[in-house]
């Protein structure tokens, strides 16, 4: 089974559970983390579906949370700030125009 790391988006193969220190073999950032959690969702209360998880403060950071189970979905990725701008300024553009 493969997922990806919230980070940066790179592969994580899993062989077996993901450990509280394990990081990416690509960025070093945390794996064992409620952003790499299949029970993670950024709308729900604590910012997680699992009613019986104790809520973990730094999402982005390495807990002890017994529910985790790593996320099989790929990573979102936010687009570069650049794009995000131009179409902004292109929206903004059109409207001044008579």
């Amino acid at each position: 089974m493969n997922g990806s790391c919230h980070h940066c988006a790179g592969t994580v193969s899993l062989v077996e559970r993901i450990g509280r220190r394990q990081t990416c073999l690509h960025c070093g950032a945390d794996l064992h983390c409620c952003r790499n959690c299949g029970f993670f969702d950024a709308g729900a209360h604590n910012q997680c579906r699992e009613p019986q998880a104790e809520r973990q403060v730094d999402k982005e950071r390495g807990n002890f949370c017994e529910f985790f189970a790593f996320s099989d979905r790929p990573a979102a990725t936010a687009p570069p700030s650049g794009d995000a701008r131009a179409k902004l300024e292109a929206l903004f553009a059109a409207k001044r125009r008579p």
